[in-house]
């Protein structure tokens, strides 16, 4: 069935099939990439605050803690610049979460554009579909129905191709999209506590 797909759907239907290909590796990896085990590790925060409460927090643990997690390399900077002052404190987390952020939205550019120009593939493969059956019809008339149905199928297969990567693509783009925002918050939360429990606006830490 695919085979026939690919076979009968023009030149146009490769790009498709390359786009479809590209957005499903993206899909996959940010799956794995954006899990928040991974990104927000559990009582992270609450683990640094143990250690710079009991002194343990040497370069050796910050250094790991800083590649542990984007939520650890937030807290990392911020701990780094305690002793400036919890404006300079916030700064520097902030200048960190713009980095992670960088990095929790990769590859979503080329998701979305392949949600955007894929449909646009399948007008092409329809307008170039089209054209083989009126060159057809100028050339021999309409008794010859193998040429004509040649014509016609290419038209609706690239259509039906762009239009069955684009939809899972826009969604799965919009959803990394929510996914990376609940993230990011998340983080800025759990730096606040940081922030506020090293500058004694705040008891302790959940664990």
């Amino acid at each position: 069935m695919l085979y026939d797909v690919i076979k009968n759907g023009g030149f146009v239907i490769w790009p498709i099939v390359l786009c479809s290909i590209v957005a499903l590796v993206i899909c996959i990896e940010r799956f794995w990439t954006l899990r928040r085990s991974r990104i927000t590790p559990r009582h992270l925060v609450a683990q640094v605050w143990n250690w710079v409460k009991n002194n343990q927090l040497d370069k050796k643990r910050l250094k790991t803690l800083k590649e542990s997690s984007p939520l650890g390399e937030i807290l990392a900077a911020g701990i780094v610049n305690h002793s400036y002052g919890r404006e300079t404190m916030k700064e520097a987390i902030r200048d960190a979460g713009r980095q992670a952020v960088v990095g929790l939205e990769r590859f979503l550019n080329t998701l979305g554009t392949i949600a955007l120009i894929t449909p646009l593939l399948g007008l092409l493969g329809t307008v170039i579909g089209m054209i083989k059956v009126f060159t057809v019809i100028t050339v021999q008339g309409v008794g010859d129905a193998n040429a004509l149905a040649g014509g016609i199928s290419e038209a609706l297969l690239t259509t039906a191709a762009g239009l069955t990567v684009a939809i899972p693509a826009l969604i799965f783009h919009r959803y990394f999209e929510r996914k990376v925002d609940e993230l990011v918050v998340l983080m800025e939360e759990e730096a606040l506590k940081m922030v506020e429990v090293l500058h004694g606006e705040r008891d302790t830490v959940e664990k």
